[in-house]
Formats: C-alpha cells, sequence, structure tokens
C-alpha cells in the first residue's frame, strides 16, 4: 500500500514539474514553434470534420426535406383527385338538371309522366340503370327531349334494355311533312346509322331534309317525336310505293340522360 501511494506521489510530482515548465516556456514563447506545427496540422483536421459535419447535417436535412415534399406531393395529388372526382359530380349533376329542364319545356310534365335514366351501355341495345322497380314496362317509349330514342324491349328490376329506332325488329308509323304536304309510311331501322321509311305513295310530297315524326297509332309512342331527317328520296315508277332513308338527327352515344314516358 505504501509503495503505491509513493509511487503515485512520483507520478503526480513529475506531472507537476512538467507542467510547470511548459507553462513557464510557453510564457516565454518557447513553445511557439512547437504549438504552430501542431495547428498547421490539426486545424485542417478540424475544418475538415466540421465541413463534413456540416455536409452530412445538410445530407440528413435534405432526405428529411425530401420525405415530408413526398408526402405534401402525395397528399396534395389526392385532394387534387378527390376535387376532380366532386367536381365530375357535380358537373354530371348540373348536365342532368339541365338536360331535365329541357325536357320539361319539349314534354310537359303535366302532359307526361316521365322518369329520367342514366344510359349505362350500348351495343345493339341500349342499357338504362332504371327497371321495374322504378315503375318501368315494356314497350314504354324511350325519348330525349322531342326525339324517340326507342322502346323498352326487356326490363328487370334494376335495369332496362331499349329496342332502338334504328333496329330492324322495331316497326314505327311515321310521317314526314313540308310546305307541299305530308307523307305517311312505315319506318324500319337497318341496323346503322340509318333508318328506311317504306310505304310511301307516290303521290305524297317528300323531300331531303325533311323531319319525320311518330304517327302515334302504336298504344305506348304518342304522336309527333322526331325520329330522323330524310337524307335520300328513292322512287321508282314502276313500283306502288316509294321510300325514304331516314337518318338519326342525334347521337345516341352523347346522350347522358334520357326519359322514359310512363302515362
Amino acid at each position: 500500500m505504501l509503495q503505491s501511494l509513493l509511487a503515485d506521489s512520483k507520478l503526480f510530482l513529475i506531472l507537476t514539474i512538467i507542467s510547470i515548465v511548459l507553462t513557464f516556456a510557453d510564457n516565454l514563447n518557447f513553445l511557439s514553434l512547437p504549438k504552430s506545427v501542431i495547428q498547421n496540422i490539426t486545424i485542417p483536421i478540424q475544418y475538415g470534420l466540421y465541413k463534413s459535419s456540416g455536409e452530412v447535417a445538410r445530407q440528413f436535412e435534405f432526405i428529411s426535406l425530401s420525405r415530408r415534399a413526398s408526402q405534401e406531393n402525395k397528399a396534395l395529388k389526392q385532394h387534387l383527385a378527390d376535387i376532380l372526382s366532386e367536381n365530375t359530380i357535380l358537373l354530371q349533376k348540373l348536365s342532368e338538371l339541365e338536360a331535365a329542364v329541357e325536357q320539361e319545356k319539349v314534354l310537359s310534365s303535366q302532359t307526361f309522366a316521365l322518369i329520367n335514366a342514366r344510359p349505362i351501355g350500348i351495343n345493339r341495345f341500349l342499357f338504362i340503370d332504371k327497371g321495374s322497380d322504378d315503375g318501368l314496362k315494356l314497350n314504354q317509349a324511350v325519348v330525349y327531349k322531342n326525339n324517340l330514342i326507342g322502346q323498352i324491349s326487356e326490363v328487370s328490376p334494376k335495369k332496362s334494355q331499349i329496342l332502338l329506332a334504328s333496329d330492324p325488329d322495331l316497326q314505327i308509323s311515321a310521317f314526314a311533312q313540308n310546305p307541299a304536304g305530308k307523307a305517311k309510311g312505315i319506318l324500319t331501322g337497318q341496323f346503322g346509322s340509318e333508318m328506311l321509311m317504306d310505304k310511301i305513295l307516290h303521290s305524297e310530297a317528300i323531300e331531303v331534309g325533311d323531319l319525320v315524326y311518330t304517327e302515334g297509332t302504336e298504344i305506348d309512342i304518342p304522336r309527333g317525336l322526331v325520329i330522323g331527317e330524310v337524307s335520300q328520296v328513292l322512287s321508282r315508277e314502276n313500283e306502288v310505293f316509294k321510300q325514304a332513308k331516314v337518318k338519326p338527327v342525334i347521337d345516341i352515344k352523347d346522350l347522358g340522360l334520357v326519359f322514359i314516358i310512363t302515362n
């Protein structure tokens, strides 16, 4: 124990003497050169460490800002998508409201009971999102403004199938009228954009550009609905009747809403 204390005392004494000598030498500027050499070595190292720490800090800050920007960008994109979705819904509702107002101007609810429906598909037939649960029945007329679209040919609780006026399975009594007179006939679809008005007497006046209307002899189709416009008159002297090609005046694919006459 005593030997350990003596050793520690010697070490302390030596360190104290060295400290006093170094302090004295420093006061006399004897250590200026060694200090300068050491500083020349350590300062670049300190500067490098300082710059490196700054770069590392900036890298971490950049990563943090990038993550935050990515999260904010994702949130903004989602918000924009929500706004666009809401805007689309509002525009659709506005379009449907405008269509209903225009429909009321043409076919008054005081005369016709109408149910609106959205087209949900089209091939040979037009499909709508209303059915028997909404009061729809077979053979009811489907219109847009004062234009005949077709008749309901199949109905289920939630949707219905429309036989278009351009379908060969639909035959409609029709007439065309111009200042020279009136022509009656039977309108039949031709599987395409045109229909054929047949059984027109040669003595009856019909010209290209004349509008063709429903005669109203069918139970569920009122008189005076526009079916199309005459695009060509086919007349042969040796035949009893003449014919007329009729083209639609509206494109069904552009319609966002149609109306069913229920009464």
